[in-house]
Formats: C-alpha cells, structure tokens, sequence
C-alpha cells in the first residue's frame, strides 16, 4: 500500500511540474526532394513537442522552403507554431547546411535574433544556431549543432563548446544535435565538469543500412547536453520512427537518424 501511495504521490507531484518538451533531429536532406507525404508524416512526428531543432536542412534546393512547409503543416493541428531558419553555414559549399527552429508559440516566446555563432566559423564546419526561448519568465539557449563526419575526427570541433560556458555566462545553454562522437567521448570532459549532464547514456541513434539480428541502430551520435544546476530533466528518449515502416530504406527516406528528445524544467 506505502508504494502504490508513493507511486501515486510521485505521478501528481510530476503532473505539477512545469515543464518543456524538446526534440532535435538530423533530419537528412531536408528540402524539396521531401515529399509532402513526408512533410506530413514528420510533422506529425513532431507535434507532441513544444520545441523543434533541425539539423540538416538544405541550404540551397528549397530547404527553407521546405521548413516553411513543414511549420505550415504544424499549423493544421491545432496549435500555432513559428519557426526561425539560418543563414547557411559558412563551410565550403558542398558541405554547407542551415539550421532550423520551430516553436509553439503558447508555450515559448524567442528572445531577440536567433544567429550562428560566427566566432568559430573557421574552427567548425558547419558553425552551430543560437536561439534564446523564454518559458514562463525564465530563459534558455538552445545551441543546434551538426559536427563534421566520424572519419574527420569531430572532436576538433566540439572541443569548443568548453568556451561557450564562459563566453555566454548569462546564458542557459543546452547544446544539441548530431556531434558524430558518443557522449562517452574525453571531448565532453570539460563540460562534465562544468556541471553538464547528456540527456542520452550509451543511447545509439542513428540508422544501420539494414538491420542485422534485429539490430537496426548503428552509432551513439545525437545527443543534449544540459546544465544540472539550471535544469531538471524529467524524461529523455529517441523516436524509433523506422518502426513504422516496412523497411530500413524505406525509413531511411525520412532519415538515417532518429530524433532525440528531453522533457524538462527550469530551475
């Protein structure tokens, strides 16, 4: 009886709490090669969320277009939602992207510009999207970053995320997206003992080309990473969206990544 009412007590305590539900995705190619089959079904994916970061939407090829698409779809399900797009990142041009933000505006208001951080353009390829969303009367920054590949070593880029702490002192950050390097890896070090916590542990996330032994999850590289002392996470998780299609490659459409998501308060 003590743990049903202690189970019980812990279910309303955590109704009451205010909180946030975010997600990122690296949503591969987003422009116009996708459909609006597929527009649809992402948006759908995306609506039970207060918070939408995009990684990879095309820079050129109708990419912006494509997450005005997709915000206008948000739109038909009941809540309003605005988005902010990037400029594209300033990389070389085979390799540049832009980010996106989208938002439910009865939950989160953006402060000011949202703007890439161009203090580390030369050091990042692909220099992360800074967006400050304000929840009732209290603030974060959401930093949206999609590192260069596995094989050209992403730890040298991420090994700059240790500055921004001090840089943006009065700021909450969260950094999130897909950094191509497992949250085990030394690089986050700095932020671990800065007080930054990962949303996933030993969580793989993006897409096998075909899976093997029922494995259909290939490496650790999508994750959040949070200050503990600013911010309780209540939940955290991916969506395992390829289950709702017949095959990988089929899935693989959509994405070879699977969205990431954290459910949270602010201290």
């Amino acid at each position: 009886m003590r743990t049903l009412f202690t189970l019980l007590l812990l279910s309303i305590t955590s109704a009451g709490l205010s909180q946030i539900k975010l997600i990122s995705w690296n949503v591969e190619n987003f422009g116009k090669s996708k459909s609006n089959t597929e527009i649809a079904y992402i948006a759908t994916l995306l609506n039970k969320y207060d918070l939408v970061a995009l990684q990879e939407v095309v820079a050129g090829d109708g990419g912006a277009q494509a997450v005005a698409r997709l915000a206008d779809e948000l739109n038909r399900k009941g809540s309003h939602w605005d988005y902010t797009i990037s400029d594209p990142t300033t990389s070389t041009p085979s390799k540049t992207e832009r980010y996106a933000f989208l938002w439910k505006t009865a939950q989160l208001k953006k402060i000011g510009k949202a703007w890439l951080e161009k203090k580390y353009a030369i050091e990042m390829e692909r220099e992360p999207y800074l967006c400050t969303f304000e929840y009732q009367k209290k603030q974060f920054t959401a930093v949206s970053f999609h590192a260069i590949t596995k094989s050209k070593q992403p730890e040298r880029e991420i090994k700059y995320f240790k500055l921004f702490p001090k840089e943006y002192s009065k700021l909450n950050l969260i950094f999130m997206g897909d950094f191509n390097c497992p949250q085990s890896h030394s690089v986050f070090d700095p932020l671990r003992k800065m007080g930054f916590s990962s949303a996933l542990v030993n969580q793989k996330t993006s897409l096998k080309r075909s899976c093997k032994k029922g494995e259909c999850l290939a490496s650790e590289f999508d994750n959040m990473y949070f200050s503990k002392s600013k911010i309780k996470k209540l939940h955290s998780g991916i969506v395992l969206f390829y289950q709702n299609f017949q095959s990988l490659q089929q899935a693989r459409t959509i994405s070879d990544h699977c969205p990431i998501w954290m459910e949270f308060s602010l201290n």
